[in-house]
């Protein structure tokens, strides 16, 4: 995201905040890497201007008791097994907006859901920004880049590598299967995949997030996919249609 926001715009900000609104759960935010003086190499070497690192009470002088709903694109999925996440993320995300003013703004496709309720934000609240979708990054072996992948022992990376090959498998399953049969092989697939155990598994209009049943629904299809690896929660997805 940063290389592509550096080639295409004459400054590029990065902001660096590990949001405590947007967690549900407490331990997970404890557990959340934080890696802020490895990052800022990182962006110096992508050519970023400005790395912006604000502390929590800088972003939260008081309590945000803003409300914002986007039904339904923030009830299902993520939003149905993370109650108040999405909620938290438009939150830092418009105070981020305001606090920089850009002309663009650069999200990952990896979080499908929340790029869909941000680009919905920005068209509710008027901003004048375009939001720029980024393809999912992946190591070599096809493991969907997160910060999160840190907290997976050895054992446990090679496991996740089940989630990306069983998406990339069910690609090629539903070319000739139904939408149902494709939920039922990558379902039972990750079932039966050592470490790893599935909290949802969504094949989704891609505009709307609903839910299809016949792939010639819509044009765009996406699979969306949650499951633990060990204690580590990892999301991945992957476009039947688009």
């Amino acid at each position: 995201m940063v290389k592509r926001s550096v080639s295409e715009n004459g400054v590029t900000v990065v902001s660096i905040f590990v949001n405590p609104t947007q967690f549900n759960d407490k331990n997970d935010l404890a557990k959340y890497p934080r890696t802020v003086e490895a990052d800022c190499v990182l962006l110096e070497n992508c050519g970023a201007a400005f790395a912006f690192v604000p502390s929590v009470e800088e972003m939260y002088p008081q309590p945000d008791n803003r409300q914002f709903s986007y039904a339904p694109l923030d009830t299902v999925m993520e939003g149905a097994f993370r109650p108040g996440h999405f909620n938290g993320v438009c939150q830092i995300v418009s105070k981020l907006f305001d606090a920089v003013q850009p002309d663009r703004a650069y999200f990952g496709e990896k979080d499908f859901q929340q790029l869909a309720i941000i680009r919905e934000m920005v068209r509710q609240m008027k901003y004048n920004i375009e939001i720029v979708g980024c393809s999912i990054v992946r190591e070599e072996d096809g493991l969907a880049l997160s910060s999160r992948n840190k907290r997976l022992s050895d054992v446990e990376r090679e496991n996740a590598l089940n989630i990306s090959r069983i998406l990339f498998k069910s690609r090629n399953f539903a070319a000739s299967h139904t939408v149902s049969e494709t939920q039922q092989m990558v379902e039972s697939a990750i079932a039966d995949a050592p470490g790893l155990r599935l909290e949802y598994f969504e094949i989704v209009d891609g505009d709307t997030l609903q839910e299809i049943s016949d792939w010639e629904e819509t044009s765009y299809v996406v699979g969306c996919i949650t499951a633990f690896c060990g204690e580590v929660r990892l999301i991945d997805n992957i476009k039947y249609k688009f």
